[in-house]
């Protein structure tokens, strides 16, 4: 893990628009039902850090990604547009080349200061993102740029790249597309090896609406309060979890033996287990495990090659803390499989539908646990010529309207260089011990 940062100052130059390098069509262009809804509508910040190159002396990073960006920023022009909201809380993008925020800055750091950082939150991330301004009144995500980006130079001559994408215009493999276009252009290339595709079309609601599923995603569950809702920032700690080979060995002991698991099932059915009774919620309540599935990939879900908007959707596990807790960790497994192969174009179609007919409602949060899987969006493929980053992933532990409920999933190292699935969970602290006791006999070997 990171270790603590010495003393150190920032120096952040005057953030400035960076407009595409060329002209770009001048029109409005709709964000499909998906993107738009309110569980969107902030932004997810990113960072890279790099080493110094010494093949790279005399280059400025900083010059060299603000130049690719403004290239990039032409085959990417909705990027550089505005968003305005239409009737019925719809979402478009302005397209009129207004820029993307950018700045450059210079830390009293090198890239060894942040010791073997390998999950969020960064440290110090607060220092290298570039914060979207908030004006009263105004959706936080309206009328104001798509995108900020800050390149921080070390006095080692590594760097560090921290962006904040507005999550309505892409999702994590979306944004990823876009930074690898910045790395080509970067590198000397002419054009982006994947030409972008808006295809928003595809996610739209049907005419009429005809939501098919129950999408309890966006109904809150029955019982009482939840904990996590209710206690102050203060008394929370964050502390992640890492999930090796023996860990997952001890995972795949207590799973049936005629039911095949991926990595990402046996984790998410052990944490929400450990932190269902970690919580103490009654044993009539409902409790939840909310998870992205990604659409890409999937031959029944027709996304053009380049599309780099939002393509996926929550779907939900539930059942009761007494059900869940007192049963084997396969009774949860089993929910997560049922849950993780619910989501088809059908299934996407029905999201896009009943957003549209009940106002684009934020995602139910009350005693739910939200995952997202960002090991595999790509983030260790974002070159910019100085080689690839000592760290790349997520900013902070969690974001979103509730960052307390939500948690990435990323792949790392631990001490002994061995690679697995980090977890940085956040919980209450008289929760704390108990969850981790509950891991801790989920995953240990079975004499």
């Amino acid at each position: 893990m990171a270790s603590s940062l010495p003393a150190f100052t920032v120096r952040r130059g005057e953030p400035v628009l960076v407009a595409p390098a060329e002209p770009t069509p001048r029109e409005v262009k709709p964000l499909s039902d998906i993107d738009d809804g309110e569980g969107m509508r902030f932004y997810s910040s990113g960072i890279h850090l790099y080493r110094n190159n010494p093949a790279k002396a005399g280059q400025d990073p900083a010059e060299v990604i603000r130049e690719a960006l403004a290239r990039a920023l032409v085959p990417y022009y909705p990027l550089a547009g505005r968003l305005r909201e239409e009737e019925g809380k719809k979402l478009v993008v302005d397209c009129g080349a207004q820029g993307v925020m950018f700045a450059d800055a210079d830390a009293d750091l090198t890239a060894d200061d942040f010791g073997d950082v390998q999950s969020p939150p960064f440290p110090c991330f607060e220092q290298f993102i570039l914060e979207p301004t908030t004006v009263a009144g105004v959706e936080p995500v309206i009328d104001r740029p798509l995108l900020y980006i800050q390149v921080t130079r070390l006095k080692c001559g590594g760097f560090i790249f921290g962006q904040r994408f507005c999550h309505c215009i892409v999702d994590a493999p979306g944004g990823m597309q876009f930074e690898k276009a910045i790395c080509e252009l970067a590198g000397g290339a002419a054009a982006p090896s994947v030409a972008p595709s808006w295809g928003r079309e595809l996610f739209m609601a049907r005419q009429p609406p005809q939501p098919s599923y129950p999408h309890h995603e966006y109904r809150e569950p029955a019982g009482g309060a939840d904990r996590m809702l209710s206690t102050p920032a203060s008394d929370m700690v964050r502390v992640p979890f890492f999930f090796g080979s023996r860990e997952i060995a001890g995972l795949r002991q207590r799973a049936p033996s005629n039911m095949r698991c991926s990595r990402f099932e046996l984790v998410a059915a052990c944490i929400w287990r450990s932190r269902t009774a970690a919580l103490g919620y009654a044993p009539d309540e409902e409790v939840r495990l909310s998870f992205i599935v990604n659409a890409r990939g999937r031959p029944d879900i027709p996304l053009p090659e380049g599309f780099y908007g939002n393509a996926f959707a929550y779907s939900v596990a539930a059942t009761t803390a007494g059900e869940l807790c007192g049963g084997d960790l396969g009774y949860a497994l089993e929910l997560v499989k049922k849950a993780k192969s619910a989501v088809t174009y059908d299934y996407l179609q029905s999201v896009a539908d009943l957003l549209v007919l009940t106002g684009r409602p934020l995602f139910a949060v009350s005693r739910t646990y939200i995952v997202s899987d960002v090991s595999h969006a790509g983030f260790k493929d974002v070159d910019f010529g100085w080689g690839e980053p000592v760290y790349g992933g997520p900013a902070k532990g969690g974001e979103g309207p509730l960052p307390g409920v939500t948690n990435y999933f990323s792949r790392a190292k631990n001490g002994k260089g061995e690679e697995g699935t980090v977890v940085p969970i956040c919980l209450p602290k008289d929760a704390m011990e108990k969850f981790q006791l509950e891991v801790e006999g989920l995953t240990a070997a079975e004499l």
